[in-house]
């Protein structure tokens, strides 16, 4: 047998088929297109390899290779409302947006008492406990507001204004979760609690070194023995006796045990603190680094201002809704308070004239007088400001209806020193009664803002001129 016949008898080698020829090729695209679709993608699924069901997930999370410090950084550039979102990432993300945040407000106790708060939250370095203290059903409908906290009440059950005393916690249970607060969260730098005892003070002095800005509501005598625990406390509110909300009572005793311990405070504020000369006296003596006193709604007894002037530091003075300022003045006063530099009245009744005298007598160092809704303020009232302050740099009056043009004009054309000027709201000021000698102090204000009521136009009419602009070009070049 010939060697062409063996190869032609032999089998084909898989390795060496024939290539289709075009007809071929033609031939089979042309069947494919002929077929319906449901069997074109039957069979185009079938040439198609399996995909896994690995690849049909979301890609893969690159912010894994971030180490944790980065992250931390990336997120801080995003605006703090947008935070929240960022927790709902993932339990990493949830993690970290816990230790970002630094402040909080606690509404539910139980939040603090179960621990939770302190692992959400590690980093946090202000603490508002007061709303938290205070035992109100979460899904109410009522929501009381008022200016100092809010609450929740159920329909029917808020029938006196003695329910937030009656459904505060207790002061074990408000020591302990102080107690559980400062163990975890070391690094505070402000506290706000209610209805505490010494013991929890002391215990948040002993773990929370650091605290700078202290804020008691419903406090003591006895509670403020705790005070002096922490060594670098420099701002300090007393909350004492709120009307209409809760009552406490603070007293010379007080605020000398306050003065002995808290000698490094920088500013201080009393609401509704009772005591007088001596306390105040004491403060002045002891907190040599004072220089803010804020005295709100206070109880205290007759000649308390003649404390002051043993404040020798004190820079700023204000008075909020202080039905009357002192009841019995000196009226020889002989000393005041050498730096002061700013005298603000809110919401105080001005109508007895001895104690607005006694007032201003102590504070005539100061350069920058502000007067906002105060009761009595007339032309005869603040014509004793011409003679107690004599070097004013700023006037600041607000909602003072009773002061017209002429009584504004005959005080400050007596300080030549008067740089910037405010009026707002008072409505005895007119436009029309303002007098060439006025104007000319206008001109010469580094700042003026005219709003004595809404149809003043003389503001507006202001804006071009230069005038309360002083060194400003009065003249554009065209």
């Amino acid at each position: 047998m010939s060697y062409r016949g063996k190869k032609e008898n032999s089998p084909v080698s898989p390795l060496k088929k024939r290539r289709a020829s075009w007809s071929e090729l033609w031939v089979n695209h042309h069947h494919l297109l002929s077929s319906s679709p449901l069997d074109f993608a039957a069979k185009f699924q079938s040439l198609t390899p399996p995909i896994s069901k690995s690849k049909t997930l979301l890609p893969p999370d690159f912010t894994l290779l971030l180490p944790d410090l980065i992250l931390i950084r990336i997120i801080e550039k995003i605006p703090k409302s947008h935070r929240k979102n960022l927790s709902l990432v993932c339990k990493r993300w949830f993690k970290l947006h816990g230790s970002l945040v630094r402040s909080l407000r606690l509404s539910d106790w139980g939040f603090l008492a179960s621990g939770r708060l302190i692992s959400r939250f590690p980093n946090l370095d202000t603490v508002d406990l007061v709303s938290g203290c205070l035992i109100s059903p979460p899904n109410s409908g009522i929501l009381v507001n008022h200016r100092i906290v809010s609450f929740t009440v159920d329909v029917g059950s808020y029938q006196s204004w003695s329910f937030f005393e009656e459904n505060l916690l207790s002061v074990e249970v408000v020591d302990r979760g102080l107690k559980a607060l400062a163990g975890g969260c070391s690094n505070l730098r402000k506290l706000v609690v209610t209805n505490t005892s010494e013991l929890g003070l002391l215990n948040v002095a002993e773990e929370c070194s650091m605290l700078q800005e202290l804020e008691l509501h419903k406090c003591s005598d006895s509670v403020l023995l705790g005070i002096g625990a922490f060594e670098n406390l420099q701002i300090l509110k007393l909350v004492v006796n709120v009307d209409d909300l809760y009552h406490s009572l603070v007293s010379d005793i007080g605020l000398m045990i306050l003065a002995q311990g808290c000698k490094r405070l920088v500013k201080l504020e009393l609401v509704g603190c009772e005591g007088g000369f001596d306390g105040i006296k004491e403060i002045g003596q002891c907190c040599q680094m004072l220089e803010e006193l804020t005295v709100c709604d206070h109880k205290m007894e007759s000649g308390w201002l003649e404390g002051l002037r043993y404040c020798e530091n004190l820079k700023t003075l204000k008075l909020v809704s202080c039905k009357k300022i002192d009841n019995d003045p000196d009226e020889c006063l002989s000393c005041c308070c050498p730096a002061l530099e700013r005298l603000q009245l809110e919401k105080c009744q001005l109508r007895d004239k001895n104690t607005v005298k006694a007032l201003f007598k102590i504070c005539e160092a100061a350069r920058e007088i502000v007067f906002q809704d105060c009761w009595g303020l007339d032309n005869d009232i603040f014509s004793l400001a011409a003679a107690a302050f004599g070097r004013v740099k700023l006037l600041y009056l607000e909602g003072c209806s009773l002061l017209t043009t002429s009584g504004l004009e005959s005080v400050i054309l007596h300080w030549h020193e008067l740089e910037h000027l405010k009026v707002v709201s008072c409505k005895n000021i007119k436009d029309s009664e303002v007098s060439p000698s006025l104007s000319a102090l206008f001109s010469a204000l580094v700042e003026l803002q005219w709003r004595p009521d809404t149809r003043s136009h003389l503001s507006s009419s202001l804006t071009e001129t230069g005038i309360g602009g002083k060194g400003g070009k009065f003249f554009k070049k065209t």
